[in-house]
């Protein structure tokens, strides 16, 4: 071949990309179901930090240093009782079920990373520094989240914090982006929808510079690229979707570290996250006649055992653990005193129980402390849970007592409790 015809060696030249498959509609397609989905998980994601009522109690707090950041806050609400499993359930599995979407607008786009000059206009400019946030920050929240859901902490530093400040990064990047690109990118289909050509830009320069100049022989349209591209969505939603459910469809979440069948049978046959082993929980130190539950408020501090607690009051509750990596269990039936109950016994009234401090026995990890509002103290539904199905609590679901609250993230639900501080906090 002579050089004259030799494909072009550098990146930033147009005829190095020689996809047929590239081009405005294709682009534009992806990037409106990107458009969609983006900003659910970010709606959703929100939602998910609100629900750990992280203004209650620097013990909650993930992310200290948040700022105006944190402007949306609000008291979590324990109605309707699934909530959180819903949320968070929409939010882990949309995530991974965008991730092919992601990846072929990525490579969709690729050519105009290598556009030279870097900057025609302002417009411009603020284009190409919106999609370098885009695209990072993008990158960096499916990775860090896919890696939770995994169970592999394999970045620096705590998540939480890592996933909020780079979430709010990548929003700001994608604000900008939108609002510069979408109406070309609508108009763009509209145009490719009648017959027409992309739509040029002041100077004859094309909108999208994504078809190849010398494009190759095609093996596949670009219509096929989009199924192809919808079926790995698919694959992945059917392999990932079932952790939120019970029963058959629990068992194609092949994805999911908490997928496939229940782990063992019997009351206790549900899923948890943390065993007593891995928290360092031993039986002597759980046994009867050695464990208190201590609970302090204004009239002093109470101790009980757990032969105690079972001659107070009990009730029944129906439900979920629900996790943020996405997981969740239906609804189990938790039996147990009322925790605006507990609270009457050093010295408030039930119905004007405050908020409370719980405490567990496990001695490191996340979340061995954990701050519950008023509002769910309150809630009739709420309970020091002693027993799960009509057995006693197993020593992984934490026993001898646990936190059980509606609509509540899992690690709030702490286990193996063993101290109860209720106040203003």
């Amino acid at each position: 071949m002579s050089r004259l015809h030799a494909p072009p060696a550098l990146p930033t030249s147009p005829g190095f990309w020689r996809s047929p498959v590239r081009g405005p509609w294709f682009t534009s397609v992806l990037g409106v179901v990107l458009l969609g989905g983006i900003t659910a998980l970010f709606v959703t994601g929100l939602l998910s930090y609100a629900a750990y009522n992280p203004g209650l109690s620097p013990v909650n707090d993930k992310t200290p240093d948040k700022g105006l950041l944190g402007f949306y806050l609000f008291a979590w609400p324990t109605h309707p009782h699934w909530l959180y499993r819903l949320t968070q359930g929409v939010h882990v599995t949309l995530g991974i079920t965008l991730v092919p979407v992601l990846l072929a607008k990525l490579w969709s786009v690729v050519p105009k990373l290598f556009a030279l000059p870097p900057a025609r206009s302002i417009a411009h400019a603020l284009e190409r520094i919106s999609l370098l946030l885009l695209v990072g920050g993008v990158l960096f929240e499916f990775v860090t989240g896919v890696l939770n859901v995994q169970l592999d902490y394999l970045f620096p530093g705590s998540f939480y914090p890592l996933h909020f400040y780079g979430a709010w990064v990548f929003i700001a990047g994608f604000v900008v982006h939108v609002v510069l690109r979408a109406p070309a990118a609508v108009r763009n289909l509209r145009r490719m929808r009648a017959g027409e050509g992309p739509e040029e830009e002041a100077g004859g320069e094309p909108d999208f510079p994504l078809v190849s100049p010398r494009p190759a022989e095609p093996t596949v349209s670009r219509r096929g690229a989009l199924w192809f591209v919808g079926g790995g969505s698919l694959l992945l939603f059917g392999t990932t979707a079932g952790q939120s459910f019970d029963g058959p469809l629990r068992r194609t979440a092949l994805l999911a570290p908490h997928g496939g069948a229940d782990p063992g049978s019997g009351p206790g046959g549900f899923q948890i996250n943390k065993t007593a082993a891995s928290r360092g929980i031993s039986a002597a130190e759980t046994r009867e006649d050695v464990w208190r539950l201590v609970l302090t408020g204004p009239s002093g501090t109470v101790r009980l055992s757990r032969a105690e607690l079972l001659e107070l009051p009990l009730h029944s509750s129906a439900l979920p653990i629900a996790c943020v990596e996405g997981w969740s269990t239906g609804d189990q039936w938790w039996r147990g005193v009322r925790l605006r109950e507990l609270a009457a016994l050093v010295g408030y009234d039930a119905d004007a129980a405050p908020d409370v401090m719980v405490e567990s026995l496990q001695r490191h990890g996340a979340f061995r402390r954990a701050a519950l509002r008023s509002n769910q103290v309150r809630d009739p539904r709420s309970l020091l849970a002693l027993d799960v199905n009509g057995e006693p609590l197993t020593p992984d679901h934490g026993y001898p007592a646990r936190i059980i609250v509606p609509a509540a993230p899992g690690v709030l639900n702490t286990k193996w409790v063993a101290r109860m501080t209720f106040g203003d906090l």
